[in-house]
């Protein structure tokens, strides 16, 4: 890669990125193997050592190498990290609104309820429905609750066996834990507050009896009632 003098810095790092990305797929590089070194880099690409650095930063708020200090740079292990914060950036600007967020959890994660029932190890369904159960031992503490509810619906994405499901719902927790207060306080009674607990077992007794039918018919109900709390607490 020859630099003209007359093309941007900007242009330069972008070139790089797309080059490291290309040598990681054309190296067969796995999570955790070491890229050349920076100097190495530099002088493959024909670029300074300082456009190396800024593609290497880049690279790595994408979540697509780690960098230590010291050390040289290492392939990354997926993360939701980067997508998260593309969500909570689109919700913030109103470019994405809450209601269009919960159609594709809606429509993702009664998918993933489905292969999960099927899916599913003994040991998957037991974490499962011991989630649901925490959620009940602590619905009187919303901030416990929260927890409960988002590593219930993480647990689920993992038993479907499709990690891309993993990393997407996983995503989402960032502007899950934003809307999710707002959400519960929504639901002023005991009524509606124990009907939101017991739809999670239900899913979860589902899941655990390998119904895909009932897992997947319990999850819209969940998704169904949780719109209608954004709506009453004006978010949606």
């Amino acid at each position: 890669m020859k630099s003209d003098g007359l093309a941007s810095t900007g242009g330069l790092v972008g070139s790089v990125i797309g080059a490291i990305t290309r040598l990681i797929r054309d190296e067969d590089l796995m999570p955790g193997d070491r890229l050349p070194s920076e100097a190495q880099l530099s002088k493959d690409l024909s670029v300074s050592r300082t456009v190396v650095r800024e593609a290497m930063r880049s690279l790595e708020a994408m979540q697509i190498v780690d960098l230590a200090t010291g050390k040289r740079a290492t392939v990354a292990h997926i993360s939701p990290s980067a997508m998260s914060l593309m969500i909570e950036h689109g919700v913030h600007t109103d470019q994405i609104s809450i209601q269009q967020i919960y159609d594709v959890r809606r429509t993702i994660e009664t998918r993933i309820v489905t292969l999960a029932a099927i899916r599913r190890t003994e040991a998957e369904a037991a974490v499962i429905v011991n989630l649901a159960r925490e959620m009940r031992s602590v619905r009187a503490d919303a901030d416990q609750l929260m927890e409960a509810d988002l590593a219930f619906h993480q647990a689920l994405a993992r038993a479907s066996r499709n990690p891309v499901f993993e990393l997407i719902v996983g995503a989402f927790q960032g502007i899950t834990r934003q809307t999710w207060p707002m959400g519960w306080k929504s639901r002023t009674t005991a009524e509606a507050r124990e009907t939101m607990v017991a739809t999670h077992e239900e899913i979860a007794r589902a899941v655990a009896e390998g119904d895909p039918v009932a897992a997947n018919a319990a999850m819209a109900v969940h998704f169904d009632e949780s719109v209608r709390a954004l709506l009453s607490a004006g978010m949606a």
